[in-house]
């Protein structure tokens, strides 16, 4: 009988073990974390992968991402996983005007969304406006951090469903169909007793002089009552908006404590919001 090697043993037996030292709840949760996070910033994750990160056996990953196809948080593939594309958008998968939408500068609008929610602090209460953008910030969230999460978007609120680690507060509101968005008095309304920690502004366009604006007036009215109840104000715009005034005004530039966007942005888009002390972040 050939004996295996202390390593090799170390390697096959973490988490494959039936011995409850050898694979703790503690253990196991450590690793799925690591693997919902870095399905997050990738989009898809591989079993070799994970278990050359890991150190842990290919038996135990592929335990582990059934585990995580269970609870819905990813879809299994051959030989790794990648994250599930919503069903909620099945009715819009052959509309050429929302996956225009969707696709329009997406890289770059995943790299915003990223950087925005590495911003997260534990236990914050964020909101987020409408928009491709915004909806990227809430596909990274952090994990476990006792975050509540308002938002006045249905899709944001299907797409968070299933975080048993978030709590989630919808405003309510009239449904406007172009981008699932709740609008009206009654949304407003519903954020009067709320402080918000951080506010995450998704538009239409932003200008110096004008602001940060959308071409709704009702999604403005309603995107401008969470300024006024937010610390914290991020926007996350891709370098496409810049100089682009829409017609109706979400807050002035004054308003915002940070921009974040992508490398596209030039040094001239740029200078005037670094001039009026907004940081400005590039990613």
């Amino acid at each position: 009988m050939i004996k295996r090697s202390r390593e090799e043993r170390a390697l096959t037996d973490f988490g494959d073990s039936p011995s409850p030292d050898s694979d703790s709840p503690d253990k196991q949760q450590v690793r799925l974390a690591h693997i919902l996070t870095s399905l997050q910033q990738s989009g898809s994750v591989s079993v070799e992968g994970l278990s050359k990160e890991l150190t842990v056996s290919l038996v135990t990953i592929r335990r582990d991402l059934d585990a995580l196809e269970k609870q819905g948080l990813l879809r299994r593939t051959h030989g790794g996983a990648v994250s599930i594309e919503p069903l909620f958008y099945e009715p819009f998968r052959n509309d050429r005007s929302f996956q225009a939408q969707v696709e329009r500068f997406a890289e770059e609008k995943r790299r915003i969304g990223r950087a925005a929610a590495s911003l997260i602090r534990d236990g914050e209460i964020i909101a987020l406006t409408p928009g491709t953008t915004s909806t990227e910030v809430i596909r990274g969230l952090p994990l476990n951090r006792k975050i509540t999460v308002v938002t006045s978007t249905v899709n944001v609120a299907m797409e968070l469903s299933k975080r048993k680690d978030l709590d989630i507060f919808v405003t309510g509101g009239h449904l406007r169909g172009d981008w699932f968005s709740l609008v009206g008095p009654t949304a407003a309304d519903s954020l009067s007793h709320l402080l918000i920690h951080t506010l995450f502004i998704g538009a239409d366009g932003i200008d110096p002089k004008w602001g940060v604006s959308c071409y709704i007036p009702e999604e403005a009215e309603l995107n401008s009552a969470m300024v006024k109840h937010a610390q914290r104000r991020i926007a996350v715009l891709d370098h496409s908006k810049f100089g682009v005034i829409a017609g109706w005004r979400i807050c002035p530039t004054s308003d915002l404590h940070i921009l974040i966007t992508d490398s596209g942005a030039t040094d001239e888009m740029i200078a005037p919001f670094e001039k009026a002390q907004i940081q400005v972040m590039r990613v």
